[in-house]
């Protein structure tokens, strides 16, 4: 029976280039991937793109309110794979029908996204992905001290933050992200020191 996997980390893990690759794989073997995103991941419009260059064409661009059966329905009988971008950003429902695609048309799904905001908390998507994958998988990156980096700090204007929307896009509203360990989490955006 197929699998849904989340494959999560923090933001620069490499997550979209490990997906691009996957693509790759199945496609030089002949296989029919379809690729997913959500639409408020406004980066690339309607590509998927790595922070190292590399680009896709999305076959379905997601929005809130959409159902992912009907937007790729037509495509599931000739599907080895569907790869998921910025799975953090579906709904609970959009998950639940990943979930429900991959046992009742034996298609695996493998979800790529973040676990956690800037500000340490679950999005919705990430949320059901933990609750309901069949296979869960960290992608590792490195904090600037050199530790494991598990957190994705946001910095405006070069300054980190732990305040504002959950959603603001890299790259917009002079906002960029960091990848950081808990101690440099705590130390350099909550500010927190030991007493």
């Amino acid at each position: 029976m197929a699998k849904l996997h989340f494959r999560y980390g923090a933001m620069n893990a490499g997550k979209t280039t490990i997906l691009l690759q996957t693509a790759y794989n199945y496609e030089e073997r002949g296989q029919k991937v379809i690729l997913i995103k959500p639409s408020i991941d406004t980066k690339g419009n309607e590509k998927v793109v790595s922070r190292i260059g590399l680009s896709r064409n999305v076959d379905a661009l997601i929005s809130p309110t959409d159902s992912i059966f009907d937007k790729i329905e037509s495509s599931l009988s000739c599907t080895n794979c569907i790869l998921v971008d910025e799975a953090q950003f579906l709904t609970q429902s959009q998950v639940d029908e990943l979930f429900h695609i991959t046992k009742l048309y034996n298609i695996p799904v493998i979800a790529f996204g973040l676990r956690t905001d800037f500000k340490s908390n679950g999005f919705e998507g990430s949320i059901r992905l933990l609750e309901l994958a069949d296979a869960l998988e960290e992608m590792p990156t490195i904090c600037r001290c050199g530790k494991k980096a598990r957190f994705s700090a946001r910095k405006v204007n070069g300054e980190f933050t732990n305040v504002g929307n959950s959603v603001v896009v890299d790259g917009t509203q002079n906002v960029e992200y960091e990848s950081l360990c808990g101690f440099c989490y705590i130390s350099k955006v909550l500010k927190l020191k030991k007493k």
